[in-house]
């Protein structure tokens, strides 16, 4: 059994988030209050309304984030408690320093930070970048890594959505340029600069288990029943809210069957691949979040669906070993097959449905070439001798961060797991 990592990262982890928590609770007793309402929100049925409309979406992205993307990412074996895990606290984490940033920039009035639901549904998209960020480097950094890259991608994720959305007058309801694509080339900035050119042969522990891969599908279900709630929350509600709804639907839905459909075909025995599900069926998710609330014929939220699933899935079988091949660019998780080029296909479909491509390709060089140099940036600071680098032999190992028995560990004077039972059936 490999021996276990030295005391002093164990020490690091809970004096870094314990030092955060406490500046947080400081930071909240002196400048956070409630927002006051207004004099027409005064009114009990109004608030009552506005917060009845927004709740339910906001527990619907709950669920995709902590149980929807945690799940996605367990086809990893022996590293299913580490991701759950390490994805909570991720959320949790970016959220409060995503809170503390945007409160400070935006909403503080008079030496106040006034809080409400509104701003607490904006920070879970700042921490949603951290979450699909870290797919890139998935089972090879430690969690102390992955918290100094949370602590770094979070502002330069709200600096790039105000250039974005404020400066360049960018509309993108469903996040697929300032989420998805900002997410996906920060990750693979993060992963090139930390891993550098060398060449991660295939680590044992990463082969998917049918187990395994049934959770992780598992996932994708439930990230894709929960989708439309996740482009539409922003919407105004109405019309645009309700063509976000419908768009969504439709468009993940041409991508689930064309995601069997390609699957099917490329492999030769015309069998399923469970990565190509996992991922493909939630691209049309993705590629419509531009597009979502415009007023565009029902067939075009099809083809956007169809188009994204085919070049995702194409991305997973030619271009992922063609960038490691060539750049030695590591992608754990395939984020670029399912967050980048859909992404850029969305914002391409943006650029045809308003006429304006020299817009959206401002909108991509910001997003996306900003946020590459800001993840090789990030990733170089990972590399600093001063911080906690994960041992080499216990990648993809939850008995890096839990107290996992092993099977074959001694249990005692009876020996062996195996050999317990097998003197409990003997006896029997």
């Amino acid at each position: 059994m490999a021996s276990p990592p030295p005391a002093h990262p164990r020490r690091l982890l809970p004096l870094f988030l314990g030092l955060f928590q406490g500046a947080l609770l400081l930071f909240f007793a002196f400048f956070v209050n409630y927002n006051e309402p207004s004099a027409q929100a005064a009114d009990t049925n109004f608030m009552a309304n506005q917060l009845y409309s927004i709740f339910p979406l906001f527990q619907d992205i709950q669920v995709m984030l902590v149980v929807g993307l945690g799940l996605l990412l367990t086809f990893l074996p022996r590293y299913g408690l580490s991701v759950l895990t390490h994805n909570f606290l991720l959320l949790n984490f970016s959220m409060q320093w995503a809170l503390v940033l945007q409160g400070l920039l935006h909403h503080f009035h008079h030496g106040q930070v006034r809080l409400d639901l509104h701003n607490l549904l904006t920070t879970e998209f700042a921490a949603v970048t951290v979450l699909i960020s870290v797919g890139a480097v998935l089972g090879r950094t430690s969690l102390c890594q992955l918290l100094i890259m949370a602590t770094c991608e979070v502002p330069v994720y709200l600096a790039s959505e105000w250039a974005i959305i404020t400066s360049l007058g960018v509309l993108d309801a469903g996040g697929t340029i300032t989420i998805h694509v900002f997410s996906c080339y920060f990750g693979l900035g993060v992963s090139k600069a930390l891993f550098r050119t060398a060449q991660w042969p295939v680590h044992p522990k990463e082969t998917p288990t049918p187990h395994s891969d049934l959770l992780s599908l598992v996932g994708t279900l439930i990230l894709w029943v929960f989708w439309p709630s996740f482009i539409a929350v922003l919407c105004q509600p109405g019309d645009a809210q309700h063509r976000a709804i419908l768009n969504t639907l439709l468009a993940m839905s041409a991508s689930a069957v064309t995601t069997v459909v390609v699957s099917s075909l490329l492999e030769r025995d015309g069998k399923l691949s469970p990565g190509h599900l996992q991922n493909g069926s939630l691209a049309g998710g993705v590629a419509i979040g531009t597009v979502a609330d415009m007023a565009m014929p029902p067939v075009a939220a099809l083809a956007l669906g169809s188009l994204s699933a085919v070049v995702c899935i194409l991305g997973f079988r030619f271009l992922t070993p063609l960038l490691v091949r060539k750049l030695t660019l590591q992608d754990q998780c395939g984020i670029h097959n399912l967050h980048g080029l859909p992404g850029i296909l969305g914002a391409a479909a943006s650029a045809m449905a308003i006429l304006v491509a020299s817009n959206n390709t401002s909108r991509l060089a910001v997003a996306g070439g900003g946020s590459l140099l800001a993840g090789l940036l990030t990733g170089a600071v990972l590399r600093l001798p001063c911080l906690p680098q994960p041992p080499e032999q216990l990648c993809f190992d939850d008995s890096l961060y839990f107290k996992i028995q092993d099977q074959n560990e001694s249990l005692g004077p009876g020996g062996t797991a195996e050999e317990v039972a097998l003197a409990l059936k003997e006896h029997v």
